[in-house]
Formats: C-alpha cells, structure tokens, sequence
C-alpha cells in the first residue's frame, strides 16, 4: 500500500476500521469479528460502513451467509496486512530497546490450552512484570487463520499443523482419554472394547476443531462412526454435557482442571486409549521474534513441563 494512502486513512482517523476489516476479511463473518475483537456486532457493521465510504469503493459482497472480498476489498486486505506487520516490526524493535522491563507479547493458544496457558503466562509476567500480553484462545482453524495473518508472536497448538512453512518447538505431552459421568454404566468397566465405547451417544467437538479431527481419526483407525448426540463448540459445554449424563467424549486430558469436581467426571477404560498426542509451539519460519516473544518461547521450552505436572497433581 503507497504510503501516501497509509497517510490518508490515518488521517481519517480509520486504524480501528482497518483493523475490524482485517478481522472480518480474514475470518469471513462479521459475528466472528465481532466476538475477537471484543466488540458487538452492529459496532463491527458501523466501522465497516464508514471505511467503505472512506475509500469509496464496496470492500465486501454478502452471498447467503457468505461474505467476499471484491477487488477493492483484496487490495485494500492485502494493505492492512502488509501495514501491520510493519507497526509489529517497529514494535518488536521498541520492545527490544526496552529490553524485557516493558513490551507486548501476542500469544494465540488452542481451545484446550486454556487449562495451562494462562498458568503459564501468570508466572512469566511474574518474572517479567513490565510486560503487557495478549492472549487469544480459538480453534485450530481460527488460529491457522491468525498465524496466516502473522497477528501474533507464538502459537501453541495441540498437534503440529501439517504442510506449513513453520519452525515446530515440542512442547507438552496431549493425551487424549474417554470421559463419561461417574454414575455412567461404563465407569467401572475393564477394558471396554472400543466398539462398545462407539456405541454410546457422543458429544462432539464442533467443525474446524482439531480435537474433532483427532476424534475423526481415532474412529476411522477402530472402523467405528461416533454416534454424535450434540456438537459443543468448547470443551467447558462438552464437560457439563458429560456431568448432565448427555453422553460420553474424548478430550485433552487438561480438560480435567482443578475447577471440575472429579466425582462427577471418569476416564473410562476403553481399549486403544488414551492415544497420544503433543502440544507444540510455533511461529512462521524465518519469523523474526522480539526479544520478549523469544524470552516466553525460552521460558516455555525450559519450564513448561515442571508448572504443568505440578498442576495435574493437585489433589
């Protein structure tokens, strides 16, 4: 984008409406902005009106729920892309001279590293109090989108992303295990042969989840179809579903946090699981990273295991 446009959508006073464009082109729907960027949705429509008018030009066409950049749109996206990145870059060199007594760190976690992330971010800024962080929690598809954005310094996914030009740090052990209520007829059981385990109602992560894809995976590997009751777009709803008696899951084995009375909640004992999986740590490859995203990345590498474990053994 020729600076001389930067300059006069500045002038205009459109940064926040640049930003509630990027979110809408980048995630397709104005709820889904809307929820990120912590605004309501008729805030998103209003920015979005007033930047169209600042150009002049329609940025977006609605097909049904569908919504498509036009050509003004993609060139307009490809600006706002190539302007935050460069803000990102004068920031992380700040965040440098700074040293780590000040300086941001963007971090972007899937949906089931909300059990430890937070953790782990609490004893960090504990260290490094100076510094300010975000924190943004969505599923494997909504992060592949923000990482294709380069919205954030680090991001943790449970399981590496496939067929990315990605530098991969292991992180932490991901196992994924079969919950149902503790009064389920199963709960007690040796050994359940994972056909009869199939067989039960099941609660069901929603689309563009990776631990639905994992669920995928595991019934294909058995020659079994889960016989999904409900889909729950988060692991607390799937949870209270379990505690509700709706059904039987499999999940993170983070997903038992101290906050869940675990005389409500049993990991059944089903043939051919738990199966493992493994949170990494990425960023894009050739990622410049800022001295405070390189000191959390250290921290993470060097620490992570030790407070997490801890965690899981509290009584």
């Amino acid at each position: 984008m020729p600076q001389s446009a930067i300059r006069r959508y500045l002038k205009h006073g459109t940064l926040p409406q640049l930003s509630v464009f990027e979110a809408v082109a980048r995630l397709g729907s104005f709820t889904r902005a809307a929820e990120e960027l912590h605004m309501a949705q008729p805030t998103v429509s209003v920015q979005m009106k007033k930047l169209a008018e600042t150009t002049g030009l329609p940025l977006i066409e609605q097909v049904g729920k569908r919504i498509r950049l036009t050509e003004a749109g993609r060139i307009l996206h490809a600006g706002c892309l190539e302007m935050f990145g460069t803000l990102s870059g004068v920031e992380r060199s700040l965040a440098d001279l700074r040293g780590l007594e000040a300086g941001r760190l963007q971090l972007a976690v899937s949906t089931t590293g909300e059990y430890f992330a937070p953790r782990m971010l609490a004893e960090f800024v504990r260290r490094h109090p100076g510094i300010e962080v975000s924190l943004q929690i969505q599923n494997r598809s909504a992060l592949l989108e923000r990482m294709s954005g380069n919205l954030d310094d680090l991001y943790i996914f449970a399981g590496a992303p496939g067929d990315l030009d990605i530098t991969t740090y292991p992180l932490l052990p991901n196992p994924m295990v079969p919950f149902a209520h503790a009064d389920h007829p199963l709960a007690k059981a040796k050994n359940i042969p994972f056909a009869r385990f199939a067989a039960e109602p099941f609660l069901m992560r929603e689309p563009g989840s990776g631990a639905r894809a994992t669920i995928r995976e595991i019934f294909e590997a058995h020659g079994c179809e889960p016989q999904v009751r409900m889909e729950l777009s988060n692991n607390e709803a799937i949870k209270q579903a379990i505690i509700a008696g709706l059904g039987v899951s499999i999940m993170s084995r983070y997903t038992l946090g101290l906050d869940v009375p675990h005389e409500q909640v049993a990991v059944l004992d089903v043939a051919g699981l738990p199966v493992d999986r493994s949170w990494v740590i990425v960023h894009p490859a050739g990622k410049q990273l800022s001295l405070v995203a390189q000191a959390f990345l250290d921290f993470m590498l060097s620490e992570s295991r030790k407070l997490v474990f801890d965690h899981l053994s509290q009584p």
